[in-house]
């Protein structure tokens, strides 16, 4: 890191330490604004995801794992690869719904 470029991060970090966002109520301030875009956003994801069935995801995840199959026997690893990769993921999707479904991201608060 050149010598420039230190003394603006040092600069930067004194200016976040001096600010009043640094404070105990502006760091509850910063926590409360980035809730409620987090609770949006939670709720326009499980309004969404109510409209689907859980079993798709499952089916998809059994859908990805056959097609990464056919893939690898015929030769196409990297496809092979890159299908069989959102298995994992799509599985987690589909805990998520069901969670989701069951308790709902607010119902703690």
């Amino acid at each position: 890191m050149s010598s420039g470029a230190r003394a603006v991060a040092r600069a930067a970090f004194a200016l976040a330490a001096c600010s009043p966002l640094a404070t105990r109520a502006g760091e509850t301030a910063i926590a409360d604004l980035s809730q409620g875009t987090n609770m949006t956003v939670a709720r326009t994801i499980e309004d969404q995801t109510a409209k689907l069935p859980s079993d798709v995801f499952l089916w998809a995840a059994l859908g990805s794992m056959g097609t990464s199959a056919l893939f690898r026997l015929f030769g196409k690893k990297h496809a092979s690869l890159f299908v069989g990769d959102w298995v994992a993921p799509l599985l987690l999707l589909g805990v998520y719904n069901k969670i989701v479904k069951t308790q709902g991201s607010d119902r703690g608060h």
